[in-house]
This record gives structure tokens, C-alpha cells and sequence, in this order.
């Protein structure tokens, strides 16, 4: 019973979720705090501080490691606070609080956790017996942690450019590493080998002979052939991955790392096949890695769990993905952006949010990392950039930094949202002699990037009224599509009765099941691709999407068997894609023969 749960809140943005393991750990719930942002991290700490009565010391950016020692610092205080909040919980179980009465009918329904307790009230069980069930039987829930392992800065601290331990995502590890958390650190956005090989440094992130580990790691992946490698990889270095995240490519919010046309449900099933298999591998090249490191070998392979999130958005997506799929955890991410109990969001956005129909969230081109980004229209942060556009003064001023990474202008490194990025590029637009519509797309592909490193935090310093005059009041929100069907804010007791079906918060039933709604996406995406790739065509395009296309009509025909076993009727739906799928397939066809 050690996860009360059978869901996780992942991070959402830099700021969204940044206090949310405060908010809901203490009532067994795993959450996901964004590190990205150290001076948030710092502000956030300065606040709870005061709040809570505690000393309060400012780690200044004048202090060596400075952005490693904010992050250990933040994480050891939201460890403390945490862990106050849940001993004051169980301390209500004495009373029988409606507290601790919230907390037990936010399990699942049936759980063996109300079971146990129902038992022992039935038992007129002594205060001594109440304090050691709850010994036994109630925990906090993880207090986990992501790095975005491709924003890794280098820095200069005195003038001086430093070693690469000191990057943005390496410090950001050994802030983690350095604090008094068990719990997870979920690494996200692909495979970064310095970063990967730097987890060998600390020792809390090695087996114990039982097999548990102090900290522990999950990838964030959307296809086994990624898990496999990185698994590998990591396992030669005697680190051991804990969890592999299993994230819908397109159906998400946030970053969108689109797979070649392999879609969620096939690579769920080819997880769950191969399990087992992929368990005793990793395992045969940890103990290999351990030996000759000289460090403990667990007698059994450590726990490898498998987690699902992207777009479910009912109780019987949820059950299905866990019976189906054998998944240990869901993750549900944006409908939690409707809960403020959990996650802290501006009111003007929150709004924003509620009133959000389908076409108000879209796949947008405005991230500096130039990977898709799913965007609400008309956010805060993207009004202001258009204003900035219209003062013929495009671009953000850059007070972070933190996807500072271009190096297109000699010794210069910016971030392609930048002001100073972004005229230098115009500039040299304008002297290229272009014809009018040729100049406009390119200016418009230059001025549509935002400064989302600091538009993902800003409603953090709205909402504890911290001053915004460097960052600006603009807000980036990045929810996923399944969004638009909840229209509503909500309290976390009705969001945890939607998702184990003790109650309904969605308002339509023109809600489409998540594996079709990733479906037309990818078919969306597939057709968008095409048509801004024909003017750049060449033999490996065409293999590309070759391949996305076969891809695609395999989990077609995937669905169309698991559908049937399982009774859904969505047949007809998927018999609608098959076609859009055929006549793209034609429209490339032709493309590829009026070319040879």
C-alpha cells in the first residue's frame, strides 16, 4: 500500500506546479517540481519562509554554486513544510477531523488503505493502535523533481566561463542530488550524455543490496526504442532507471516531441509485452556496471515501474490504461490547471483556461528550443510580444536566460526569443533582397518565438504578489488539448472523484477518446509537415514520411483490434482516419513522382 494513489500530477510549465507537492503530498499524491528556474525557486523560498515563521538567508547570485544551493535549499523547505502539513494530518485522524475524512474519501474507491482503516475503527483500536496503523500504512506522497536535460547553459561566474558541472541542468542535478528528498528525478526532452554520466557523482542514486534507492530516476519517453537506449546507457554507468514515463508525443501539454507516427497505444502494448525482458536486461548490465565500480549489487532486480500521461481525461481511460496496460501510474496533467488547490495559476488565466474550446489550444512554432509547443491562444505573454511587434520592437529583453543557446552570431549566445536575437536576424533579412511574401514568412518565423522561460513562471509572482517589473506581467500558459473539455475550476476532492469515477467534470460527450484525439493530431501534423516541407524536398524527406505514413497505418489497424475486443465504438471514427491517412499517402505519392 505504499502508493495510495494510482495517479501522478507531472510538471506543467516552470511555475504551475512549483509548490504543488506542498499542496498535495501530504494526502499521499506524487507531483513534479520544475527546476528550470532558480531565481523563481529562490523568490518562492523568501515566501514560504516568511509565511511559515522561518529564517530566511538569501542565496544571492554573488554566492558561488549559487543555483545548485537555491534548489537544494527550496527542496529541503518544501520537505519540511510537507512533512508538518502530513504529521498535522495524521494528528487529525485522532479526532476523526473532516480533514482526515477528506483525505481517505480522496482514495480510490474500495482501496485496501479505507479497507484497512474501516477494520481497525470497527475495533475500538486504543491511540497507540491508530498512531502505529498510520506508521505503517500512510506516506507522503513523492515530492519529484524534472530537468529539461537539453537546457544545460554554460555559465561564467567573476567573468569567467565554468567547467561544465556548472551548467543550468547540471547544477540543477547536484541541487537535487545535495537535498534531504527521496524521491524521483524525472529527466525529460531527450538524452543529454554529460548530464547522464554526471548522475554518477552521488551516491544516492546507486542500489542498496534490497534493491532501494535514496534517488531515484525516471525517463520521460514517447517510444521503447528511446527507453531502451537510454536505459542502456545509463545502466553502464550503475545507475539503475526507476520508471519509465511513457508520454503521448503530440497529445500533451508543453513541449510536443513528436514520434514518427508511432502512437501511444502500440507503444504501450510493446512496453507491457516487453517488460519483463527489458527488466533483466538493464539488470544484467547494472550488475556488470556495479562490479566493477566495486558498489552493492542488489540480489533482485530493483523495482521498474511504467507510467502513462497525455491526454486521458476519464475514469475509464484511466482504468483502462491500468488493466489494459498494466501501467502503475497516470499521469493527468492540464485538468489539474483548473484545480487552484493544487496548482497556481492567475485568475486572468484561469479564466482563460475555463472558456477554452478546442481551437483556442493549438501546436504552435513559438518555443526557443524550436520543438512544437502547444499554446493557448491568446495568452498574456503572447499579447505583449504582438505589442512589442507593433512598436516595430520584436522580442522579449532576455532578464533569464535560461534557453540562451544559439551561437548563429559569432562569440554571441542568445535565445532566439531574444530582442537582440531577433534584430540581428531582421537585419540581416533585410539585406537579402527578398520579394515581399518571401520576406514576410521569414519575419514572421523570426518575431512569432516568446520568451516562455519567463512566461511559464510569471503566474507565480502574480498570484503571492512578488514583483514582476524585470519579468513583466506577461503569462505563457501550455495546456494539452484534452483542456477543452473541462470547463470549470474545481476542488482537488471533485478532481480525484472524476478520475476514479465517483463523479463527471467534464460538460460535453463530444469528447473524444484519447487515442483518437492523438490520432488526428498526428494527422494533422503529418499534413501541416508536408506542406511546409515540399519547398526543402529531398530523398530523405521522403523516406521520413514514408515511414511516419507506415507508422501511422499500423496503430490504425492496432486500434481497430483492441477497439473491438474491448467493445468501443469507434470503428466508424477510425475507418474516417484511415482514409484522411490514404489520401495524404496519394497527395505524397503524386508529390514524389511529379519530382523524379
Amino acid at each position: 500500500m505504499r502508493h495510495q494513489h494510482s495517479f501522478h500530477i507531472p510538471v506543467m510549465g516552470i511555475g504551475f506546479t512549483l509548490d504543488t507537492p506542498l499542496k498535495v503530498s501530504p494526502y499521499g499524491i506524487d507531483s513534479v517540481i520544475s527546476l528550470v528556474d532558480d531565481i523563481l525557486i529562490e523568490k518562492l523560498r523568501k515566501v514560504y519562509c516568511l509565511k511559515n515563521h522561518l529564517p530566511y538567508e538569501e542565496i544571492s547570485n554573488t554566492i558561488e554554486d549559487f543555483r545548485a544551493k537555491r534548489i537544494t535549499s527550496y527542496l529541503n523547505l518544501m520537505h519540511e513544510l510537507a512533512n508538518k502539513k502530513f504529521e498535522a494530518l495524521k494528528t487529525s485522524a485522532l479526532d476523526a477531523s473532516k480533514e482526515f475524512s477528506n483525505y481517505l474519501n480522496m482514495l480510490p474507491s474500495g482501496s485496501q488503505l479505507q479497507q484497512s482503516f474501516q477494520k481497525l475503527m470497527k475495533e475500538a483500536p486504543t491511540t497507540a493502535a491508530i498512531q502505529q496503523w498510520m506508521q505503517q500504512y500512510l506516506h507522503l506522497g513523492s515530492i519529484d523533481v524534472n530537468i529539461m536535460t537539453k537546457i544545460d547553459k554554460t555559465n561564467t561566474f567573476n567573468k569567467k566561463t565554468l567547467s561544465v558541472e556548472y551548467n543550468d541542468a547540471h547544477a540543477a542535478l547536484r541541487g537535487f542530488a545535495n537535498s534531504e528528498l527521496s524521491s524521483t528525478l524525472v529527466l525529460s526532452a531527450g538524452m543529454n550524455p554529460r548530464l547522464y554520466s554526471y548522475i554518477e557523482s552521488f551516491s544516492d542514486f546507486y542500489p542498496d543490496n534490497r534493491g532501494y534507492i535514496k534517488k531515484k530516476i525516471a525517463l520521460k519517453v514517447s517510444d521503447f526504442r528511446s527507453a531502451l537506449i537510454q536505459g542502456k546507457f545509463l545502466a553502464k554507468k550503475g545507475i539503475w532507471v526507476s520508471e519509465f514515463r511513457i508520454e503521448s508525443g503530440l497529445n500533451c501539454g508543453g513541449h510536443a516531441f513528436a514520434t514518427d507516427g508511432y502512437l501511444m497505444g502500440p507503444i504501450l502494448a510493446q512496453f507491457r509485452d516487453q517488460r519483463e525482458t527489458l527488466t533483466q536486461d538493464l539488470f544484467d548490465i547494472l550488475k556488470k556496471a556495479l562490479a566493477t565500480k566495486e558498489k552493492t549489487i542488489p540480489t533482485t532486480a530493483p523495482p521498474l515501474k511504467i507510467s502513462a500521461q497525455g491526454g486521458v481525461g476519464t475514469a475509464e481511460e484511466h482504468e483502462f490504461l491500468m488493466a489494459h496496460y498494466k501501467v502503475d501510474s497516470v499521469g493527468w496533467g492540464s485538468p489539474f490547471l483548473l484545480v487552484p488547490e493544487t496548482t497556481t495559476v492567475d485568475k486572468n488565466t484561469l479564466e482563460q483556461l475555463t472558456n477554452a474550446k478546442e481551437e483556442d489550444i493549438y501546436l504552435s512554432n513559438i518555443s526557443p528550443l524550436g520543438v512544437p509547443f502547444n499554446n493557448l491562444k491568446n495568452n498574456s505573454k503572447d499579447l505583449e510580444k504582438q505589442q512589442n511587434i507593433d512598436k516595430n520592437r520584436p522580442g522579449s529583453s532576455c532578464p533569464k536566460k535560461y534557453v540562451a543557446l544559439n551561437n548563429e552570431f559569432a562569440d554571441k549566445v542568445l535565445c532566439t526569443a531574444s530582442r537582440q536575437y531577433q534584430h540581428l536576424k531582421i537585419k540581416a533579412l533585410d539585406a537579402a533582397n527578398l520579394s515581399k511574401e518571401a520576406y514576410q514568412k521569414a519575419y514572421n518565423k523570426i518575431v512569432e518565438k516568446s520568451c516562455i522561460c519567463v512566461g511559464l513562471g510569471t503566474a507565480t509572482l502574480l498570484e503571492h504578489d512578488l514583483d514582476t517589473k524585470k519579468e513583466g506581467t506577461g503569462v505563457s500558459v501550455c495546456p494539452g488539448p484534452n483542456l477543452a473539455y473541462f470547463s470549470k475550476t474545481m476542488s482537488l476532492k471533485e478532481i480525484t472523484d472524476h478520475i476514479y469515477g465517483r463523479d463527471n467534470m467534464i460538460g460535453t460527450t463530444e469528447r473524444p477518446h484519447m487515442f483518437l484525439k492523438e490520432l488526428q493530431i498526428y494527422l494533422d501534423y503529418l499534413s501541416n509537415t508536408f506542406k511546409e516541407r515540399k519547398h526543402d524536398w529531398s530523398k530523405k524527406q521522403e523516406k521520413y514520411f514514408r515511414r511516419f505514413i507506415t507508422n501511422l497505418d499500423s496503430g490504425i489497424g492496432y486500434y481497430q483490434q483492441v477497439f473491438a475486443e474491448t467493445k468501443n465504438n469507434s470503428g466508424k471514427t477510425l475507418n474516417t482516419y484511415k482514409k484522411k491517412l490514404n489520401s495524404i499517402q496519394t497527395a505524397i505519392t503524386d508529390f514524389c513522382n511529379s519530382k523524379s
